[in-house]
């Protein structure tokens, strides 16, 4: 077990599942104390067993879109931990379609959890992570969860496309703006490519059912076929980077986006 974050208390959003769960993995598994939120009520099995499964963490119920659940959050873990080392906005959902066929309300939806989730987090949490940041020899540190959608285009994925890209963005700017005042916060993105988890089997289901020729096994086994590497990640080697950049490992740095994707965007 290694120790490169013995002593310090990370918050990921998203965290029962999939991309996320691998993430707060990984940090527990760098030492770090983990605070998992996700949507589920603190008693249900998901929330239960994730204590139970990753050592040191804690849980708090978190509906990502509401500025006053952020808001709770943060006063929890200022009463419980009294810092905030890392902040990881990994809340995300996908959506499918040709543009005339999107409804405002799909869209806004995903707006408000690809992208808004992770101003709200940035924005409630940034007075703590710059509080804990002067103390720590390299500052705190944000990873903003984006894609590789938020690099290049895809057909009938235009509203992923621009939540995602936006992530980017966001996190840039941010970098730059702690940075150019003296606030010690890195912020990086980490841009995924095709993920073996519930959600992307999920949005594979649909995908097929909309379009009615190719089954969602034979849509993965084609993602597969068109990354280099010829298969898809695996949470874990996602949440590994993620405590890389969140680690004093990655001091030098902020604004920069990590891509993991066997490859996909080096065509």
């Amino acid at each position: 077990m290694s120790t490169r974050l013995k002593g310090r208390v990370a918050l990921v959003s998203g965290a029962l599942r999939g991309i996320g769960r691998a993430i707060a993995e990984c940090l527990a598994a760098d030492g770090a104390t983990v605070i998992v939120t996700d949507l589920d009520a603190e008693d249900s099995p998901d929330a239960t067993a994730a204590l139970a499964e990753i050592t040191g963490s804690a849980y708090i119920r978190l509906d990502a879109t509401e500025e006053s659940a952020w808001q709770a959050a943060r006063d929890r873990v200022e009463r419980d931990h009294g810092r905030l080392d890392i902040l990881v906005n990994n809340v995300g959902a996908d959506l499918t379609g040709k543009v005339q066929d999107l409804e405002l309300a799909a869209w806004r939806r995903l707006m408000a959890l690809n992208l808004d989730s992770v101003f709200l987090g940035t924005k409630t949490f940034q007075p703590l992570l710059a509080r804990t940041g002067a103390g720590t020899p390299y500052g705190s540190s944000i990873v903003n969860i984006s894609s590789i959608m938020g690099l290049v285009g895809m057909g009938e994925v235009s509203a992923y496309n621009a939540s995602k890209g936006a992530v980017r963005l966001f996190t840039k700017s941010n970098a730059l703006e702690f940075a150019d005042a003296g606030v010690p916060i890195r912020v990086n993105s980490v841009h995924p490519g095709f993920v073996e988890t519930p959600l992307l089997w999920q949005g594979m289901e649909r995908w097929a059912q909309r379009d009615g020729t190719l089954t969602a096994q034979q849509l993965v086994d084609a993602m597969a076929q068109s990354t280099p590497v010829k298969r898809l990640a695996q949470p874990v080697e996602i949440g590994k980077v993620v405590a890389f950049l969140a680690s004093d490992d990655a001091s030098y740095m902020t604004g920069s986006e990590v891509v993991v994707d066997g490859g996909w965007t080096a065509r």
